[in-house]
């Protein structure tokens, strides 16, 4: 698809990219002041939609940010945009800002929200570390506090997981696991994380300051499924480095075996029995779950 031919949603119009700008005084840009959802679609299917809007709409609620469009209008709007671009297999990013204000952070003056949707492909990782594992190593960065910022808005500032990917790839890796500052074990810059041990599946509660995952709630589902235990458990990184398998979820990342943590080396170092079950479980999950379009 040419630049010129691909279309974005901006504030009820369908614009080409070149055309698509918001303002340098919208606080979105100035602040990181408004909310946004991943969103993946598979063979025209959009997976987990409405969980997605639900997360996106609560997170707005709980930053007194109105969204000037009802769920259905949002999720009329997403398709739109998806067969414009004439895209099946797709990265389906929703976007709402405080809007226009000014230099001043008072919400009060931004009147009215700007939303905008841009639908494209994602590769997160190299297909190698799906199939061989991924090394990560631990962030120095602290997780933010969840009595600072809760866990449960995906808002637009995201300096705090940015850095911890600066360490990930100063160290020459693609991700790094964050902790909080009493030293357990919350979630990588953009991914939850789980472990496999004697048969169990844990993840860190979400209390501790994690995303509530779409993917997550998902790969638990159809753990359940299986008749694998999964449970939320607080952990330090010595029950990691313990752990039979290790993985990582995500949108934009699906399911991805870590096989070392900084120079630990996970289980037998390749990516673990449960792991591989889960993804192809979810592989097949993503076919037939979704809004079709």
């Amino acid at each position: 698809m040419a630049m010129g031919e691909h279309k974005i949603f901006l504030d009820g119009r369908f614009l080409d990219v070149q055309e698509a700008k918001i303002s340098v005084f919208d606080h979105g840009l100035l602040y990181g002041d408004g909310v946004f959802e991943g969103i993946r679609s598979y063979n025209r299917r959009i997976f987990r939609l409405n969980e997605h809007l639900e997360r996106m709409y609560v997170g707005a609620d709980m930053i007194r940010l109105a969204i000037p469009y009802s769920k259905s209008e949002m999720q009329n709007y997403i398709v739109a945009t998806l067969k414009l671009n004439d895209l099946s297999n797709a990265y389906i990013r929703v976007v709402v800002t405080r809007g226009v204000g000014d230099l001043g952070l008072d919400p009060r003056k931004c009147k009215k929200a700007t939303v905008f949707i841009i639908t494209d492909k994602i590769a997160l990782y190299p297909e190698e570390f799906y199939e061989k594992g991924l090394p990560i190593i631990i962030a120095k960065t602290e997780r933010v506090s969840p009595g600072a910022i809760y866990p449960g808005i995906k808002s637009l500032n995201y300096l705090n997981s940015i850095l911890g990917k600066i360490e990930a790839i100063d160290a020459g890796t693609n991700e790094a696991l964050m902790l909080t500052k009493d030293g357990d074990v919350a979630e990588c810059t953009g991914d939850n994380i789980f472990i496999v041990k004697k048969g169990v599946l844990m993840t860190p509660p979400h209390e501790l300051g994690t995303l509530n995952g779409i993917t997550q709630k998902a790969v638990m589902d159809l753990a359940q499924k299986r008749n694998i235990k999964p449970i939320l458990k607080i952990m330090k990184p010595k029950e990691v480095f313990a752990a039979d398998e290790c993985f990582l979820t995500g949108t934009a990342a699906e399911i991805i075996p870590v096989t070392k943590i900084d120079d630990k080396v996970i289980g037998d170092g390749k990516p673990g029995a449960v792991t591989r079950l889960l993804a192809a479980d979810f592989h097949e999950l993503v076919k037939v779950d979704g809004i079709a379009y």
